[in-house]
Formats: C-alpha cells, sequence, structure tokens
C-alpha cells in the first residue's frame, strides 16, 4: 500500500484522541484558554455529564475576526513564538484543543474583545468552519461544544455514566479553581448541583480559596507551607498527620499554577510524612511549587498532565524540607476531627431512643508551638513524694508494678490548681493506659503508650544526627537462643545496629548475646526489641537496607522503649509526660500516625448532656 497524506479532518481526530479523552479533558483545555485570556469569571454549564452540552463562558478579552478564524486552525496560537519552548508561561499553549474539538463535537465560539461594539460568532461541524456571523454579547469568549463523539462511536461507548463524567469535571475544575483564587468561577447543569466558588484576593486568598473547594475541616486540620530552597517557593496547606485518606486523591499538585501529576512531587511528600503516618494512609495536601519556567518541561504529555523538572533533586528537597519545617511548627498539634469521631461515640441509647441530636460542633484548638526550654521548666510537683522521670534510663525501675488499684481510679492527692499548660494538669489515669488531664477549657485524653513512644522516637532521632546513639553496658550480657539464620543476620547486621546503640556478638551457633543496649530505652524489652529487629531483617533482606531503614529501626526500638499500656502511673509522673509532649514537635500523634490525645471542650461535654450555657 502506498504512503499518501491524511486528509484533515482525520489528522484533527487523531489528534483529537490525544487531547480530548473524556468531556472533563474539553473542560480543562477550554478553561485554561479562559484563563489565558485574563478572565475574571468563568462559568461552566453541562449536561449528561458533558456529553451533550458543554458551555464555558467567561470575561477574558476577546478575539477579533482574524484571532477568531485563527483560533479553530491546527496549532495556532497566540501563546508562543518560536524561541519560547523551553520557557512557558502559559496553560494552553499547542494550538491544538478548538480544531481537535470542532472534529469530534459540534462546536460553536461566539467572542467580542472589549473596542469591539457586538462579537462574532463561527461554528464547525465535522472539522468545517462556517461563518463569522454577527453575535449579540457582552466582552469575552463563550464556547459551546454540543454531542460530544457523536461522530466517533468508538469514543463514545468509552464514556463513563453521566454521574461518573460529571465528577471528572467537577475534579478538573476544582483543581483550576485551587490554581486560580482570584478567578470566580460557577459550575452547574441539569444534572447537577451548582457548584460557586467565588474569587478572593489579598493575604490569606490561597487558604480561603482552599476552604472553599476542599473544605472548611481540611483548612482547620492543616499547616501552613512557606518554603524557599534553590530556587524552589513551595506554598500551600498540608494536612496534619493525623488528618489522612485512605487513597490519595486528596492530593493536589500545582507546578507554576499548572495542576500536575508528577512521581517526584508524590515521593517528596511521602517522604516528608514518613515519619508520622502508616504507609496505607496518604496525608492531604495542596503544594504549590514556583519555579523559573526554563527549570521544567511541561511539554512532554498531550494533556499537559505530567512534567520533567530539570533539578528534581532540588524540587525535593525544597518539597521534603518545607513540609517538615511546618509540621515541626505544629508542635504537639493534632487534627480536631479526631475530637468529633469521639464525640459521635458517646451519643446515649436513650437520646437514640428518642431522637435527641447531641452532634457537637468541634472547634480547632489552637497549636502550642514549643520553644527550646526543658520539658521541665516551670513544672511543679504535684506529689509529696519523691518521683521518677518517666524518661531516664532507670524509668522501668520505678516500683510502680505492686500497685494494685482498680483500672480507672482518681489520685488520692488533693487535686493541683490548673496551671495555664496547653494540655492541662494530669487528674486522673483510665485503664491503666489513658491519662485524664483538665486545662481552663478542656478534657483531654492521653494515650500514654503512643505518646512516650513518639517522645523516645524523636530523641533517638536527634542523637542519631550528632553520631551514634549512647548505650549503657550490662552488668551480665543477655544471651538469646534463636534459629542459626537469625544469629547469622544478626550478626551480619551488628556494625549498622551499633549506631543505634545496641551492641550484640555470635555466642555460638544458635545463640546472640547482647552486651549493650540504647541507653534511652533503660531497662526496656530488650529480648523483644531484638527478636523484632531480626524479623525485620528477614522482610528487608539485605543488610545494606538498614541504614536505609533508619526510621523503621528507631521506630521499633521506640515502640519497646516506651511507657508500655498497662502502667500504672503517679500524677507527677503523668504531668511529666504531658509537660515533655508540649515540648516536643509531633507529639500530637504516634510514629504510626494515630493520635496521642483528644481534647474535648468544655461547651461540647455540656452538649452531650443536653445543657447550654
Amino acid at each position: 500500500m502506498p504512503i499518501r497524506q491524511l486528509p484533515e479532518v482525520l489528522i484533527n481526530r487523531i489528534a483529537a484522541g490525544e487531547v480530548v479523552e473524556r468531556p472533563a479533558s474539553v473542560v480543562k483545555e477550554l478553561v485554561e484558554n479562559a484563563i489565558d485570556a485574563g478572565a475574571s469569571r468563568i462559568a461552566v454549564t453541562t449536561a449528561a455529564g458533558g456529553k451533550t452540552l458543554l458551555r464555558i463562558e467567561d470575561d477574558g478579552h476577546g478575539m477579533d475576526r482574524a484571532d477568531l478564524l485563527l483560533s479553530v486552525e491546527r496549532h495556532a496560537t497566540s501563546k508562543l513564538s518560536s524561541d519560547d519552548l523551553d520557557d512557558i508561561r502559559s496553560l494552553g499553549f499547542r494550538g491544538e484543543a478548538l480544531a481537535s474539538i470542532g472534529s469530534v463535537a459540534e462546536l460553536s465560539i461566539s467572542s467580542r474583545p472589549a473596542d469591539a461594539e457586538s462579537g462574532l460568532r463561527i461554528d464547525v461541524r465535522n472539522g468545517v468552519r462556517s461563518g463569522p456571523v454577527p453575535q449579540a454579547m457582552n466582552r469575552g469568549t463563550i464556547v459551546e461544544v454540543k454531542n460530544l463523539f457523536a461522530n466517533v462511536p468508538a469514543r463514545l461507548k468509552f464514556l463513563k455514566t453521566d454521574r461518573g463524567e460529571s465528577g471528572a469535571i467537577t475534579d478538573v475544575l476544582k483543581r483550576l479553581a485551587m490554581a486560580n483564587p482570584t478567578v470566580h468561577f460557577v459550575l452547574s447543569g441539569s444534572d447537577r448541583s451548582t457548584s460557586n466558588w467565588p474569587a478572593v484576593s489579598g493575604t490569606g486568598a490561597l487558604q480561603a480559596r482552599l476552604a472553599q473547594v476542599i473544605g472548611d475541616d481540611f483548612a482547620q486540620n492543616a499547616v501552613t507551607l512557606a518554603h524557599s530552597r534553590h530556587g524552589v517557593v513551595v506554598a500551600g496547606l498540608a494536612g496534619l498527620p493525623t488528618y489522612t485518606r485512605a487513597n490519595s486523591l486528596s492530593q493536589f499538585y500545582f507546578v507554576n499554577g499548572r495542576s500536575v501529576r508528577d512521581k517526584v512531587l508524590v515521593g517528596a511528600v511521602r517522604a516528608a510524612y514518613g515519619d508520622y503516618i502508616f504507609r496505607d494512609r496518604f496525608p492531604v495536601v495542596a503544594l504549590y511549587i514556583a519555579i523559573d519556567p526554563a527549570e521544567v518541561d511541561v511539554n512532554v504529555h498531550p494533556a499537559k498532565a505530567e512534567l520533567r523538572f530539570r533539578d528534581a533533586g532540588a524540587v525535593r528537597s525544597a518539597v521534603i524540607r518545607g513540609i517538615g519545617e511546618a509540621l515541626a511548627a505544629a508542635g504537639f498539634k493534632a487534627s480536631t476531627s479526631v475530637a468529633d469521631d469521639v464525640l459521635g461515640a458517646f451519643t446515649a441509647p436513650e437520646q437514640q431512643a428518642s431522637g435527641v441530636s447531641t452532634a457537637p460542633m468541634i472547634s480547632g484548638s489552637t497549636a502550642y508551638h514549643p520553644t527550646q526550654t526543658s520539658a521541665f521548666s516551670g513544672y511543679e510537683r504535684v506529689s509529696g513524694s519523691g518521683s521518677s522521670n518517666p524518661f531516664s534510663p532507670d524509668y522501668g525501675q520505678t516500683g510502680l508494678d505492686g500497685l494494685n488499684e482498680p483500672s480507672a481510679r482518681v489520685e488520692a492527692e488533693p487535686a493541683p490548681a490548673l496551671v495555664d499548660y496547653p494540655l492541662g494538669t494530669a487528674r486522673a489515669q483510665m485503664f491503666d493506659n489513658f491519662i485524664i488531664a483538665q486545662n481552663g477549657n478542656s478534657l483531654l485524653l492521653v494515650d500514654q503508650h503512643a505518646a512516650h513512644e513518639r517522645l523516645v522516637y524523636e530523641r533517638f532521632k536527634a542523637q542519631l544526627a550528632s553520631g551514634p546513639v549512647a548505650s549503657q553496658a550490662l552488668l551480665i550480657p543477655l544471651v538469646l537462643e534463636m534459629p542459626e539464620e537469625d544469629c547469622t543476620r544478626l550478626e551480619d547486621a551488628s556494625d549498622e545496629l551499633a549506631r543505634f546503640g545496641l551492641y550484640l556478638e555470635r555466642f555460638g551457633p544458635r545463640a546472640i548475646a547482647v552486651r549493650e543496649t540504647p541507653a534511652l530505652l533503660g531497662s526496656s524489652d530488650i529480648e523483644g526489641l531484638v527478636r523484632d529487629l531480626s524479623d525485620g531483617l528477614a522482610e528487608w533482606d539485605s543488610i545494606a537496607a538498614v541504614s536505609d531503614r533508619m526510621e523503621a529501626i528507631i521506630a521499633r526500638m521506640a515502640c519497646h522503649g516506651s511507657v508500655r499500656s498497662g502502667r500504672r502511673l503517679r500524677v507527677d509522673e503523668m504531668n511529666a509526660l504531658l509537660r515533655d509532649m508540649e515540648a516536643t514537635p509531633h507529639s500530637g500523634q504516634c510514629i504510626h500516625g494515630r493520635p496521642t490525645y483528644v481534647e474535648l471542650k468544655h461547651k461540647d461535654i455540656e452538649r452531650l448532656f443536653g445543657r447550654s450555657r
């Protein structure tokens, strides 16, 4: 078969296969054009999920007769010159969208520039243009797309239901609205309720737009990003580690105002949260990257949804550092949504039966920013007897095991006066695991094991940052009998484990001797720790992976070295734990991403009992 030139209509349909995948793709291309045209208000109307009608109206600059005719020609654009391909600053620049859409749908474009008395309209059917004809309209542009893929049945049958396509359109417009807070967006249609996101400006505009689109709950449970490093500016909001989702659908990435998908950014966010959340949980983030356009290639994907950074390492470093600093500044702050879940579980059966609603309205708590002072500065002991520090190496030898009170009890000592501590003053211990504390306006429930686990973890990290972890020698080495393969793995990893303060040596074919342990762990369950590390080494399947798994090793050590569930604490020990939490970053969540405490406001507790103030 001889080679021949393809007809223009077929060329456009092939191009449409790359650019126009579904109605949401059309919305993306046309709204980006409206943004590039300087629009301050963009209205999108749909019918049947965009299959039968898409109407995009803007109040941008508009087009004159010459530009209107050229707009539907392939590779015709006002946004790119011969030397601009490496310095792209506009959203739509390929010049393919309108020509491609006109080949697979009924396309009408009406436009009026500011200096014209009336507008003009052109129509495109099966790639053939007609017009222009006069059109009465305000300044701006109106694009109507009807019966998408009607002449390409093979593409039409692969579209989802009307509801599914409407959802995709909403997602696209949400991302465009998040990237352009100064533009007013309206989305409406016969098959959906209206979404209205008014323009916001001034200080806090980005946060206000994110609250509009994602919700106030996210804005209240997120920290603000503001970081610049090596020419990369990182801004946006990052959710608290206790505010997570089961998938990554609530992660939004923008580079120079363009919504993108990028493995570098996804990996950087995962690394930044690595210490704080489960691997099967995903943080909620809206990440905005500003970078020199010459340092990023946005021309690697027909829909411009993917990009390539010239220096991906610098971008990754900036994102990790920016999120890390913001989370550290949040101190021990935990998600306020946790309290909503807790209060929901408190609804009394009688209230449920009578139809009385006790759902509380929880207000966000103010983040406490730890200072550089000691965790115990300004702390007065509330017990007359001497006490041990729950974070000292000999904490496990405090002699608390002989106590025999009920699992929920109030201490016999007089209650101390309330002081202005963010986490309040300890009042009781419940179930030998939860501390009940009170500050001026709230009741706090603290998980003692989860909280102390985070404190030990942060101490390990701080020591490792300055050198090997301090160790303490055992008077009598602890000899553990283990399978030979486990002993071999531990022996091979002994040099790396020594950095963590754990000194092991082979003691026969099926035994390991523990000679020194991390001083931070005190007299904790060393045998359980060693066996746990052996299991971890078997999973990692590489001795070289030990250094790469520093966080995992520290996490295992912190878990075994923290105060255990079921351990009874005195009031002064509970208060010491609270003060140390206030002085430690990230103490609002344990190393697995769960909250370490829940705060219930006074007014919310009163609502539980049907009281009003």
